[in-house]
């Protein structure tokens, strides 16, 4: 299992929210001489080979005293090594659940699902029901070929737990091989509609800045200009309607890393609206006056999660060779979000 996650992380595969939980700890002797990290894992770790713990250093899974560093990092005497991975350290049971999803697509390939809002993607600690895999396996229950009890069962990619939207499933290992590589050399076309706090000065822009996870709270990640820590990333937006003081907008994904879009617009000073783990689930902008505030609260009523929604999704049929694209409904929430504050930029006095 702890191979298998490695393999993951390196295909680029979107986390949804959660924390990462230690598997392995080590505390280096004291007397012990300045070695690079994979060669010092190797001699510690059974049955896992030096190229498997390189890519879970370039995955982001190792830390040197909290840190996450590369593999060629050179351990020191007294250091303590983690090795942190997204689900705990004990087998993830997947239970087969009759529970609706809304399904796009077919074939014998793959298929396409819109996801709902608040719908985790698969289990996880604190998750072991309830999930898109927990729904999955329940669809494929009479499909021998498929391995209804993998945790990461058929997922080449993934949105938050709070993010709608387009995901596509890979059937068969071919298709999970060639599905992978395009979201790895991010061939796959994806765009997003959010409704972000502010009005941004320019109609179109692009945000870059490495993402990485916070230095202080793990479950959310964090903007790096610098490029020292954490990925490379980069977000294409559109304006496409303003509204007072708000804005909606498309995103484009060049890069498709943890929380992208909710990090890199939080790190421009335009959280997404209600999005509580990055402070858009406060009134940032507006005005002072009571029956504002009470519009706003009452927005947060109508959508209680990040208004965030994988609109689009594209990508090369892995048998066929040709290119599809999917196209779904803005989903009740946010169409009634975008409604209410259309109707308070049309009657409002300034």
């Amino acid at each position: 299992m702890l191979q298998e996650d490695y393999n993951t992380e390196n295909s680029e595969i979107e986390n949804t929210e959660e924390e990462r939980f230690e598997h392995y700890r080590f505390e280096v002797d004291p007397g012990q001489s300045m070695l690079r990290i994979d060669k010092y894992l190797v001699d510690r770790i059974q049955n896992l080979s030096r190229n498997k713990i390189q890519e879970a250093a370039n995955a982001g899974c190792i830390f040197v005293d909290g840190k996450a560093v590369k593999s060629n990092f050179k351990v020191k005497p007294n250091q303590v090594i983690t090795i942190e991975l997204s689900f705990p350290a004990r087998e993830i049971e997947v239970i087969p659940e009759n529970i609706p999803i809304e399904i796009e697509y077919e074939d014998e390939s793959l298929l396409v699902v819109n996801k709902k809002p608040g719908m985790v993607v698969h289990p996880s600690y604190g998750h072991y029901n309830g999930t898109l895999v927990n729904a999955l396996a329940y669809h494929f229950k009479d499909q021998e070929h498929i391995n209804t009890e993998d945790p990461r069962l058929g997922l080449v990619h993934r949105i938050d737990k709070d993010t709608s939207g387009l995901l596509v499933i890979a059937k068969t290992d071919n298709a999970k091989t060639k599905l992978g590589l395009q979201f790895f050399n991010k061939t796959s076309k994806r765009r997003y509609v959010a409704l972000v706090w502010g009005d941004l000065k320019e109609d179109e822009g692009t945000i870059t800045g490495h993402i990485g996870r916070n230095l202080k709270n793990r479950k959310v990640m964090d903007v790096f200009p610098d490029g020292d820590y954490g990925k490379h990333a980069v977000t294409h937006y559109k304006v496409l309607e303003r509204m007072g003081y708000v804005n909606m907008v498309e995103c484009i994904l060049e890069t498709g890393r943890t929380h992208q879009i909710r990090a890199h617009f939080k790190h421009i000073g335009h959280p997404l609206f209600n999005d509580a783990e990055y402070g858009g689930d406060q009134i940032l902008k507006g005005t002072s006056f009571t029956k504002y505030k009470q519009f706003v609260q009452n927005c947060f009523k109508v959508c209680p999660r990040q208004a965030l929604h994988a609109k689009t999704l594209g990508f090369v049929h892995p048998e066929t060779g040709d290119e599809i694209l999917f196209n779904s409904v803005i989903p009740d929430d946010m169409k009634n979000l975008f409604d209410k504050w259309r109707n308070y930029v049309s009657t409002r006095q300034d």
